[in-house]
Parts: structure tokens; sequence; C-alpha cells
């Protein structure tokens, strides 16, 4: 690798791997210490192409869930199954992977500006702004730039742009997936509300037993389903429909409620 070797979004290769390297170690004991994470699936990414993978993923805080996926993946492709155990695999991380984030949030202080260089493509909501909604067209610009990363690597993405859970989800995740026809691999992730504040930086109780689920790849027409057809699936897939409402204890929810008010100012 050049030692000023950019990515198509501009990024110095080798600067972003450093950042991973030492990011990946001062976050390490999150996920494997201070909290357990409890990892299944994670076979089914060292058997992906090396482009266009597109990962669905529902949302529980900012940054955490997005780092653990970047210690799981690069594990899995240096032959660790299930598991994060000894950093090694940080060592050559996989430098053509991605996450989809709001640019407000990526560009509100200088922390969030070093994680966005490590692979953030920032797109602006249309639907809520400076916590308040919102209504604006889509930016051609966003969708290029989501575009450019499939074809250069994978792409996280969180399809209901809200760490809040059971909301609806962006009909945007579903037209990507109609046009640029990528493997669509869903993640259902777990507990990362209970270990960490909503920023995903502080950790807020330790002993958390966290979870992430990598499912096989969605099966999508690409060419005779719907958008609605590909959201339903998307919100089956990623655990997100209605229908698991009816699973979730009643006091479980309440409290959930009433977690998300307390935080509204802050969203």
């Amino acid at each position: 690798m050049g030692l000023f070797k950019r990515n198509p979004f501009g990024h110095i290769l080798f600067l972003k791997k450093w950042l991973i390297r030492i990011m990946g170690s001062m976050t390490h004991r999150r996920y494997r210490g201070f909290n357990e994470l409890q990892i299944e699936g994670s076979e089914i990414i060292k058997n992906l192409p090396d482009t266009n993978v597109l990962f669905v993923s529902n949302h529980q805080t900012y940054f955490a869930d997005v780092v653990a996926m970047f210690h799981v993946f690069n594990a899995s492709l240096s032959g660790r199954v299930d598991s994060i155990k000894n950093i090694g695999y940080l060592w050559q991380p996989k430098m053509n992977l991605y996450y989809v984030a709001a640019k407000e949030t990526m560009q509100a202080g200088l922390l969030a500006r070093v994680l966005a260089y490590a692979g953030a493509i920032t797109v602006e909501r249309t639907w809520r702004s400076g916590g308040k909604d919102i209504k604006r067209q889509v930016k051609v610009s966003d969708i290029t730039n989501i575009s450019r990363a499939l074809d250069d690597g994978w792409v996280i993405t969180f399809p209901q742009g809200t760490t809040k859970p059971f909301k609806p989800i962006r009909k945007g995740t579903a037209h990507i997936i109609k046009q640029y026809k990528p493997i669509v691999i869903p993640i259902v992730i777990d507990g990362f509300r209970r270990s960490f504040d909503k920023k995903g930086i502080r950790i807020k109780k330790r002993g958390i037993l966290q979870s992430m689920v990598i499912k096989p790849p969605l099966d999508i027409d690409y060419d005779n389903d719907s958008i609605d057809d590909v959201v339903e699936k998307l919100e089956f897939a990623i655990e997100q429909h209605p229908s698991f409402l009816k699973v979730i204890p009643q006091s479980e929810l309440e409290a959930e409620e009433e977690l998300n008010k307390k935080r509204q100012w802050e969203y």
C-alpha cells in the first residue's frame, strides 16, 4: 500500500488503517471485558465477495454498534468464528468497509470527526435535523456516495435512521437495494442500549451480555419485488416489524418509552 494511497472518498488509507488499529485497541474491552459480546453467524462474513455487500441492522447507539461490527467483521475475515478473542485481527483490517451515518452526528465534535475518517458515508437526514422534524429532498450526492462505497467494498446501514426501536424502515434503503442490487446481510443486535449511553461512548453498565446475530443473505427479487416488499423483508430480517412487539414484555416496552422521552432533547 502506498503511503499516500487514497480511497474513493479521498481518505489516506495509511492513516485510516492506523486509526482503526488504535480505536479498535481502545474499544476492544467494551465487547470482551467490561461486557461480553455474544456473536452468531459470523462464518457468513468470510464467504462474502469483496464488494457490493450491504449490511442492514437495527440501531441502538450512535457509535458502539458500528464499532462492534468493525471488530466482528475483521475477526471473521482473520479466521475467528463467532469470536473477537485476540485483537491481532486489527493489524490488517478491511480497508473498504464503510457505514452510513447522519452528517450532523458525524460533525458533532472532534471524536465524531475522527470516527468519520474510519469509513463514514455522511448523509443528510430528510426527516429530521437539529432535533426537529423536517421534510426535504434526498440529496443525489448522498445516494452517489453510497453507490461509490458499494462499488469499492462493504457498507453498513441502519435503515430505521434512529436508535429508537420499532420505528419505520426508511424507503431510501429499499430504493438503493433495488437500484444497485447488493448482497443484503441482515444483522440483529441487542444489549448495546443497556451497556452504553445513547452515543455509545460512555459505558453505562458493566456485565451486560451483548449480542450480534448475522443472518444469511436476504432473498430479494430485485426486478419484481416492490419497494414495499423490500421494506417488509427488511423489517422482518432485522426483527423490527410491528409483529415482534407482541413477544416483548409490556413492562420492558414501557421502560424503553420512558427512556426515549428522557432522551428526546439529545436526539
